[in-house]
């Protein structure tokens, strides 16, 4: 039974790994092709809406994904209420998100075609709702569905995508990419559901279970808005301040530094159950195996960051061409910010293994808050280098600083102080190879 049971999950896993690894790798390339095509100036414009509708996103998704996730899980006889009344909480929440979104851009200056592009791409998150199979064939151990309507969506967007550049097409069919990514997406989930011999047409909406959503997930929405703020905020600013061409340039050399992340997730993902399996076995094995995976971090990082950043102008002419030209010193700043980052994977997961939840929204609170000070004082002194000086700066206080000012977060603090130095790393790679294992 445990050998059924730890195949099943062990599959689900790998459905979700190996889409998250396509996703990342055709992104990369297939924005890299968009880019060369549109040019900095409109590959900045469509980067600037994105994040402008990536920052009212999360008051469409209402947070509710791994709250429903785990009432499903809980009891899935309740799936029609459930699935119903998350149905309709989310076409609330994504009205809610457009009249938000229609009020900032009356207090933002924007002209018409960028507010025309906005309201395209916005306009998708009407079709989110339908994302309730997706947590539905999750609750279920039944990722492969899910997965397969992703890849299908996306894989066919990305296509389209290239297809345009192909036609030559305006920007405007580049925004609405995004649209039928995400209605692709909404078809595929509802044929498959229907495949299990399920319908939406049985979904039911109670105020009671809607209600039970909400108040369980307003903290995850909180959060979610937080962490927008702090990943989107850059670019929305540069166009505000400097102009298109500059968040061009700067997406650009963010999109390459990004691509380097994916790295830093999947080497925590695999090593992290080791950690927690070292949690039951005494804290002094435990907190050796966590400073390992810190050690890893940081000196994998700076082994991705140094050459990076060495040959930043080289590699943005490279895939980006000429016009990108000015991505360069960004990227040779803007890739440091991998090394915070790695940092803040690791530990994030080992709040959440103590139970330091709360700290977890209050570091994403600092982030944000700080991300945009700095921004408001380096953009116009420094303009997109100094939005990257920003993201490593925000970066190193919420993986770093800010363990320093909390009493269960010293020894974190102390771990990933440890981890920079490199007679440390020796003696840690050396305790490692005798392990042989993790």
């Amino acid at each position: 039974m445990f050998t059924e049971g730890f195949k099943r999950y062990f599959t689900n896993t790998s459905w979700l790994m190996a889409e998250r690894v396509i996703r990342m790798v055709v992104a990369f390339f297939v924005g890299i092709y968009v880019a060369r095509y549109l040019g900095p100036q409109k590959f900045g414009l469509l980067n600037y809406a994105l994040s402008f509708v990536g920052l009212f996103s999360p008051i469409a998704f209402l947070g509710l994904d791994e709250i429903v996730i785990r009432d499903l899980v809980k009891d899935s006889r309740w799936k029609e209420k459930i699935l119903g009344s998350a149905f309709v909480l989310k076409i609330i929440g994504a009205v809610l998100a457009i009249v938000l979104m229609g009020i900032a851009l009356q207090l933002i200056p924007n002209d018409r075609y960028t507010i025309f592009l906005i309201l395209i791409i916005a306009s998708g998150l009407f079709l989110h709702p339908f994302n309730v199979i997706d947590f539905y064939f999750k609750s279920q151990v039944l990722a492969k569905y899910a997965v397969t309507a992703m890849l299908c969506a996306f894989l066919f967007s990305s296509a389209f995508k290239l297809s345009l550049v192909a036609m030559r097409a305006s920007l405007v069919w580049f925004a609405w990419a995004s649209v039928m990514e995400s209605l692709i997406l909404s078809s595929s989930l509802v044929f498959l559901y229907r495949s299990q011999n399920h319908t939406p047409l049985k979904w039911q909406f109670r105020k009671s279970t809607a209600m039970n959503l909400l108040q369980n997930a307003w903290p995850v929405m909180l959060s979610g808005i937080l962490i927008m703020v702090y990943l989107r905020i850059d670019q929305v600013m540069i166009k505000q301040m400097l102009n298109n061409e500059s968040v061009g340039n700067y997406a650009a050399a963010a999109s390459l530094s990004g691509a380097c992340y994916f790295v830093s997730m999947a080497i925590t993902l695999s090593l992290f159950p080791a950690v927690i399996r070292a949690k039951n076995m005494g804290p002094a094995y435990y907190h050796r195996k966590l400073q390992h995976l810190y050690d890893l971090m940081v000196w994998l990082s700076l082994a991705i960051a140094l050459p990076v950043s060495i040959f930043a102008q080289e590699l943005v002419v490279l895939f980006f061409g000429d016009a990108y030209s000015k991505a360069g010193p960004v990227l040779a700043i803007h890739i440091w910010a991998t090394l915070f980052f790695s940092l803040m994977v690791a530990s994030e997961k080992w709040l959440l293994a103590e139970n330091l939840t709360k700290l977890l929204f209050y570091r994403t609170l600092v982030g944000a808050v700080g991300n945009v000070l700095l921004n408001l004082i380096l953009i116009p002194a420094y303009g997109i280098i100094g939005a990257a000086i920003s993201t490593v700066l925000a970066q190193f206080v919420v993986s770093y600083v800010y363990d320093l000012f909390h009493r269960s977060t010293l020894i974190s603090f102390k771990m990933k102080s440890r981890a920079f130095l490199p007679i440390h790393l020796i003696r840690t790679l050396s305790r490692m190879s005798d392990e042989r294992s993790w």
